[in-house]
């Protein structure tokens, strides 16, 4: 779950803190590069853009989960799902020194994409794995996983903490965390049964 389905609930909820810090960052960006600063439609534009891409990544990435889970096996295709979050945190992390709002957006795009694997993968994975008087307690997993990334990142964008205009690319960019976890812990895990005894045809690596 912690490179799973924590992965969207971040996501969802970490965008919320730092709206003006960016929109703010758009503005001097766009008066740097042009020479006139730009009407409010157009910071809302981006803005709307920023949010909304995140979905369109969401959705490649769920329309991919399924041929990359069958293909690769669960336990590779979700880690496989670490490389666009480690891309964009790396992305929007980085925006403010490069001055690119574009980084915000490729990031916030691939955060997406990260999201819909993870999410999708993480329920096909889990669900496989558990013991059948354990497959309704282990599925719920998702769930809690999808809530505890959103408190997470509620959490973290609290002024106290990273919801500051100095320190927003970094809570951005705090995806990657989750991320490094999973790639350290996850060879470790054994891969789906079902996968292994119905895609590969390796009953004994499924018993």
């Amino acid at each position: 779950g912690i490179g799973g389905a924590f992965q969207y609930g971040l996501q969802v909820s970490i965008i919320n803190s730092p709206a003006e810090y960016i929109k703010s960052f758009i503005r001097q960006t766009w008066l740097k590069r042009y020479g006139s600063s730009p009407s409010e439609e157009m910071i809302t534009l981006m803005w709307s853009f920023i949010v909304s891409i995140y979905s369109i990544g969401g959705l490649l990435g769920s329309l991919s989960a399924g041929y990359l889970s069958v293909r690769f096996g669960r336990k590779k295709a979700m880690l496989f799902a670490n490389i666009p979050a480690l891309l964009s945190a790396t992305l929007m992390g980085l925006s403010r020194l490069c001055g690119s709002f574009e980084m915000i957006i490729a990031g916030r795009f691939f955060s997406g994409v990260c999201g819909g694997l993870a999410l999708n993968i993480h329920l096909m994975f889990a669900g496989e794995c558990a013991p059948r008087n354990l497959r309704g307690l282990i599925a719920i997993t998702a769930s809690t996983a999808i809530a505890v990334g959103k408190f997470v990142g509620f959490v973290l964008g609290l002024r106290e903490v990273l919801g500051v205009d100095a320190l927003w690319p970094v809570l951005m960019a705090t995806n990657a965390l989750p991320a490094l976890v999973q790639l350290l812990t996850l060879p470790f895990f054994p891969d789906s049964p079902r996968y292994l005894l119905i895609d590969k045809k390796d009953k004994e690596g499924c018993i």
